[in-house]
């Protein structure tokens, strides 16, 4: 398997638009590239997808062990794979590795090439990067400077090579290609009207700026032994899932892993006011519903048909932005109340700042449609909403704090946290179990 990664020294200093742009390369160059994101982002990998054609997959050490790492890797690997690292190198839960690309890159044996943002610096870039490749035993091979004068790159580039680390190249400020952020981190692939130009015009800097063949050369990398799962068909049913610019946020390897199972998996737009499909189950994922409120509160045919279909019994799974769906009262951006679809009896509102923030672990406290009680699930949250009606069907806990989440009864699993079915693919089996269960009451 050939791979690199493309690490950053922090949040923001150009990891996707460096990855974006490398990617769109080996693309035009006609390799087939595979694409990985560090840790549980939903964003960076519709870029991605945006790039390749083909759907990014997300690899995490704190969510996933160490075999099912390298089988997600392998398995969805083409001629070169790249991974795109997560917030600094080092950074991890907490004040840790865990979970970190520092921590990905020896799991997977992949060499880094760490992007340093020069904007503001120099010299003073060379210190930075010499204390990160000097901070542990890394597989830090090499450094791609972004926001750099071109003028500047032949000294920085000698400097580089003084201290042992190699120098891939370099991309300049490039406004036409700018990618805006929002409150969550970047907009999505799909808001950019010319997102497809702003590719181009990345691989065009990265060909002439970026040492492509060498990157080429050093994603070399030896045999990684995989330990492959036992992925049994379940049932043959059939799960809605919810679709659009509002509902975005999707692991690809958990929809995948339901197929492997047995599912077909059929797409809905609440945005374009569809009815439920036909269906033995619902997965209603995160996104950006209060960006669409006014819309989703009008295409009445949706909210009927998702409230009718959790009513009627179909087993439901509703994250973050499908949980806030599902309540009688959503606020938008401005603080605006309006009407969804009345499963949750209750109200989620904007707050000032992001709300239990993280990865955590889950202690369910019944059984419910993913598993029994007393079993635990990692997880992570990641919004600006809170609800009165967060659940109490798991107990959460992340560095000595507890809190009370998920709404469980009956057949619903909706709350905040998002969930990785290859935290343990059990979860998995149990929702499509419940779905022919369904559907065998029908």
């Amino acid at each position: 398997m050939k791979r690199i990664m493309i690490a950053g020294t922090n949040s923001g200093c150009g990891k996707t638009t460096v990855t974006c742009a490398l990617l769109q390369a080996l693309v035009n160059r006609g390799l087939k590239v595979s694409s990985f994101k560090c840790g549980p982002d939903y964003i960076d990998p519709m870029f991605h997808k945006t790039v390749i054609g083909t759907p990014s997959y997300n690899l995490d050490s704190y969510i996933m062990d160490s075999d099912t790492i390298k089988y997600l890797l392998w398995k969805n690997s083409g001629d070169i794979s790249v991974i795109e690292g997560v917030m600094g190198f080092y950074d991890g839960l907490s004040f840790t590795e865990k979970g970190s690309s520092y921590e990905l890159s020896r799991i997977t044996d992949t060499s880094v090439i760490l992007v340093a943002n020069c904007k503001g610096m120099s010299l003073s870039a060379m210190a930075q990067i010499k204390g990160f490749k000097e901070f542990k035993n890394n597989k830090i091979v090499g450094v791609i400077f972004n926001n750099l004068p071109e003028r500047l790159y032949k000294d920085m580039a000698e400097e580089c090579r003084r201290i042992g680390i190699e120098p891939f190249g370099f991309l300049p400020y490039i406004g036409d290609a700018r990618i805006e952020s929002r409150h969550l981190g970047l907009v999505t692939a799909r808001e950019i009207s010319d997102i497809n130009k702003k590719m181009r015009v990345l691989a065009d800097y990265a060909e002439k700026y970026i040492d492509i063949d060498g990157i080429l050369q050093t994603a070399e990398c030896g045999d990684t032994k995989i330990k492959s799962p036992d992925i049994k068909k379940i049932a043959d049913v059939k799960i809605a899932v919810a679709r659009d610019r509002a509902f975005c946020f999707y692991y690809e390897d958990n929809l995948t892993l339901l197929r492997d199972m047995g599912a077909e998996i059929v797409y809905f737009s609440p945005l374009s006011n569809d009815s439920v499909p036909p269906c033995d189950g619902l997965i209603l994922g995160g996104g950006y519903p209060e960006l669409y409120a006014d819309i989703l509160e009008k295409n009445t045919v949706t909210l009927d048909s998702v409230r009718d279909t959790v009513k009627r019994g179909a087993p439901c799974i509703a994250e973050c932005g499908g949980f806030m769906y599902l309540h009688k009262i959503m606020e938008d951006n401005d603080g605006r109340g309006h009407k969804m679809a009345g499963v949750i009896n209750g109200a989620c509102r904007k707050t000032d700042s992001l709300r239990r923030f993280g990865y955590m672990e889950m202690t369910a406290q019944s059984d419910n449609i993913l598993c029994k009680k007393g079993e635990k699930i990692r997880a992570r949250e990641f919004h600006y909403f809170d609800s009165d009606c967060c659940g109490g069907g798991f107990t959460a806990e992340k560095n000595g704090r507890t809190w009370s989440c998920v709404n469980t009864e009956r057949n619903l699993f909706a709350g905040f946290p998002h969930i990785h079915f290859w935290t343990n693919i059990k979860l998995a089996e149990s929702f499509i179990k419940k779905c022919e269960e369904y559907k065998c009451t029908r």
